[in-house]
């Protein structure tokens, strides 16, 4: 298969879900989650989907147990509304990055303001 249809086809999954997610999962434990990435293997067979899910760990298992839970729902819906041969099987897994991109920016500004807090004790001496 060529990369640019894997491409194509990994934009559409991401869109498809996301809508799935946003406008018909009623389940109310599914709340600010994110789709990241989708990830196709080569034979389009499987489909890993990295979502991102704001809030503590219990927030975010029970999140993602509830997508787990829906995730024949959405595989069906994503399958009607996609026009390929066989629908992937998606396979859904925490995305982390971004839960490390906000712990390390809130490192970074805590680091700056220590400086900054060192810096004018310096110049009051």
């Amino acid at each position: 298969m060529s990369s640019r249809r894997c491409e194509r086809l990994e934009e559409s999954i991401k869109q498809e879900v996301s809508k799935i997610i946003l406008y018909e999962l009623k389940d109310p434990r599914i709340a600010f989650v994110t789709i990241t990435k989708v990830e196709i293997t080569a034979d389009l067979k499987n489909a890993k989907v990295h979502i991102s899910i704001l809030g503590d760990d219990t927030t975010r298992k029970k999140t993602l147990q509830a997508i787990e839970h829906a995730k024949g729902f959405i595989q069906a819906k994503v399958g009607a509304q996609l026009q390929i041969k066989y629908t992937p099987v998606l396979t859904f897994c925490l995305d982390e990055s971004v839960q490390k991109s906000l712990r390390i920016s809130k490192l970074i500004d805590e680091a700056v303001k220590g400086n900054d807090i060192a810096i004018k004790g310096e110049l009051k001496e």
